[in-house]
């Protein structure tokens, strides 16, 4: 345990308590945190960074290092410390001592973009034991296109938390089926959770578990850094992915509530402090770290710099068209051909004038992008005839073939979302994944995490409303609409026939920063666009779509299927000397990014009788109606029957908007 392995005969333990020492110091100053995990885990986590791990702090974005994934994020001290010591600059002694303080690199979970070496943002558990299954799969498919230039591995450090969250077994069954060699999973085996033991709430055989899923399973002591370096050896060729038990005592050097739940989520007090110092033998101040102890986490930090040179040397020696496809993909840049095939798919569907479900339109806009976005990784969970998100030469992604664009999830719409983050993060393809619009509510925390990273993944999301009939109010969305733009950064488009949703999925794919949920019928819509300019309209969240003969005295705004409604109930006004205009809102964040004066020439003035028209809950209309609108929709749950038979019953048709219209300008008169 403490043969030195380091310079100036620096010991495994030394560097280890480095760890713990900075972990217990930063939470007892901050006088909030978890020094529990760091503590524990101290150990494997030295082993891990000075004999494995192939990173750069010098270059912490090179494409090929490994990818290392604190699942537990509340353990968030950990990544930190281990993050200064191997010399990030990015992560100053400073930044430590301002651990959870307002504006900190240091937040109280790691944060995406917070700091260099951060991977990915975790705290929700399991998430990021799922992000890593997309980390390992991306890897994998890359491989598979670009060679040895891609070979690294995706390391993950996650607790009883994140195997005992329902989003962590669907990561772990997928990535068993998936084959992930390169995924290796250093289970925190301490037996302790917020409340007590975990024998208080699960009583699983962790290790059967994973080996059931298709893993290969290692349990060892996680104190003993010669065990752990072995287990780490045996995972690094092993032909599954890895599971490695490793056995540690949360809060290891505190003399008094080491292996208890009171080193989970709370300083550990000056008093245990001391004791700490004492019993590792670490008499250093705080936030002190002997500069042997710095030198020798250094070395470590450094190993990965050769390695990197020799890489980038692979690189330019590529043959230069693969290696400028392989730095397209790198930058997240979009092929150049993309917007002439989108304008060219949408002059064909301008004279075509198709009647589809905006979910058929959807996958025959797929059926032109992924062609040229030849980056697109496709999937469904277990809906892909109902979601339609598999094109014409996608083969599946499989343990023998991994040079596939195409994932079936199986029915794991969490682990979806949260594996297409990961993806994302890695960097170098363009995710997209469908369900059902009302399964949102499975891959909600997943899809916040998309949005709070920032991150360019699209959720193709059908069966949009009461439309879908006869499978009845468990699978027809109501509130999910409002749910969903509740979510700040996230786009939420809802495109009313082909040519919108054309435009939905350009500006979804061109979203660099931001995720997109595309929100698709399964009923058939008319074409409805028929201008000619080519413009992309949706662009601007929202526009006129057919103006008013004459000045206008209503405006009705639709989004989805329910613009045809609005269009067919303007026909009935303006028969009846009533001058009405349609406007389509296919998404209320790009409408809300633009100036007030567009705002109101779209919405119209304040004296127009407003009426919105959506076949969901009205929740967050009022923005657009002002306190004078009227909403035609849901109030309630759906039903089963076919969808003209409900669209009739909850009143949300062309003769209901038209009498809501003239009774709000009876009423004024």
């Amino acid at each position: 345990m403490n043969a030195p392995r380091h310079p100036d005969n620096v010991s495994d333990r030394d560097l280890a308590n480095a760890i713990r020492a900075l972990a217990m110091d930063a939470v007892q100053q901050a006088d909030s945190g978890h020094p529990g995990m760091p503590m524990g885990m101290a150990d494997v986590a030295t082993v891990l960074f000075t004999r494995f791990l192939k990173f750069d702090p010098a270059a912490p974005d090179w494409a090929d290092r490994d990818r290392f994934v604190l699942s537990a994020g509340h353990g968030s001290m950990l990544l930190y410390a281990l993050l200064h010591l191997t010399g990030y600059p990015d992560l100053s002694l400073e930044d430590i001592r301002n651990f959870r303080q307002l504006g900190a690199k240091t937040a109280g979970h790691p944060e995406f973009g917070h700091a260099a070496g951060i991977e990915t943002t975790t705290g929700p558990l399991g998430q990021g034991l799922a992000n890593a299954v997309g980390m390992a799969l991306a890897e994998r498919h890359l491989a598979a296109q670009f060679g040895t230039l891609v070979d690294h591995h995706t390391y993950v450090i996650a607790g009883d938390g994140c195997l005992m969250e329902g989003v962590g077994q669907e990561a772990i069954s997928l990535a068993g089926h998936l084959g992930l060699a390169k995924l290796i999973v250093l289970f925190d085996d301490n037996g302790i959770s917020i409340d007590g033991p975990t024998s208080l709430s699960t009583s699983e055989d962790h290790a059967a578990r994973f080996a059931a899923a298709g893993w290969d399973v290692q349990q060892i002591d996680g104190h003993d850094t010669a065990a752990v370096e072995a287990a780490i050896a045996r995972a690094r060729v092993a032909t599954r992915p890895s599971m490695i038990a490793c056995k540690t005592v949360i809060g290891y050097g505190a003399p008094n509530k080491a292996g208890t739940a009171a080193t989970h989520g709370s300083p550990l007090g000056k008093d245990e402090v001391a004791g700490a110092r004492e019993k590792l033998s670490w008499p250093h101040a705080a936030f002190e770290i002997p500069e042997a102890v710095l030198r020798a986490w250094r070395h470590a930090g450094g190993r990965g710099a050769s390695i990197r040179a020799g890489w980038e040397k692979q690189l330019a020696e590529m043959p230069a068209e693969q290696r400028a496809e392989f730095v397209r993909r790198l930058r997240g840049e979009l092929p150049r051909e993309l917007e002439a095939t989108i304008a060219a798919f949408k002059e064909k569907m301008r004279a075509d004038k198709p009647n589809w479900a905006t979910r058929k339109s959807s996958q025959e806009v797929l059926e032109a992008i992924n062609p040229i976005v030849t980056e697109t990784i496709g999937g469904s969970a277990d809906l892909t005839g109902s979601n339609n998100t598999k094109t014409a030469g996608l083969k599946p992604i499989t343990k023998a073939d991994y040079s596939g664009r195409y994932i079936h999830y199986g029915i794991r719409e969490h682990a979806m979302a949260a594996a297409m983050n990961g993806m994302a993060l890695h960097g170098g393809v363009i995710p997209y994944g469908g369900t059902f619009l009302v399964f949102t509510d499975y891959c909600r925390p997943s899809i916040r995490l998309s949005a709070l990273m920032g991150q360019r993944v699209i959720y193709v999301m059908t069966h949009d409303s009461i439309g879908l009939g006869e499978d009845g109010p468990t699978h027809q969305p109501v509130e999910h609409l409002a749910a969903l733009r509740a979510i700040p950064n996230l786009l939420v488009f809802r495109p009313a026939d082909v040519i919108e949703t054309a435009e939905c999925w350009q500006l979804a794919l061109q979203a660099r920063d931001r995720p997109s949920v595309i929100a698709l019928s399964r009923q058939n819509l008319p074409t409805v666009r028929h201008d000619a300019d080519g413009a992309n309209l949706c662009a601007k969240g929202g526009y006129v779509l057919a103006g008013a003969n004459g000045t206008a005295q209503a405006h009705l705004i639709a989004t989805g299927s329910e613009v045809s409604v609005a269009l067919a109930a303007r026909s009935q006004l303006q028969n009846e000397g009533v001058p009405t205009a349609v406007i389509s809102l296919p998404s209320w964040e790009l409408f809300e990014a633009q100036d007030a004066a567009y705002k109101q020439s779209v919405l119209g003035e304040a004296g127009v009788a407003r009426v919105v028209v959506e076949a969901a809950t009205g929740f967050g209309w009022e923005r657009y109606l002002g306190p004078d609108g009227v909403f035609v929709g849901m109030t309630g749950f759906g039903a089963s029957a076919p969808a003209p038979a409900l669209y009739k019953h909850f009143g949300i048709t062309a003769e209901a908007v038209a009498a809501a219209v003239k009774s709000k300008l009876a009423a004024k008169a």
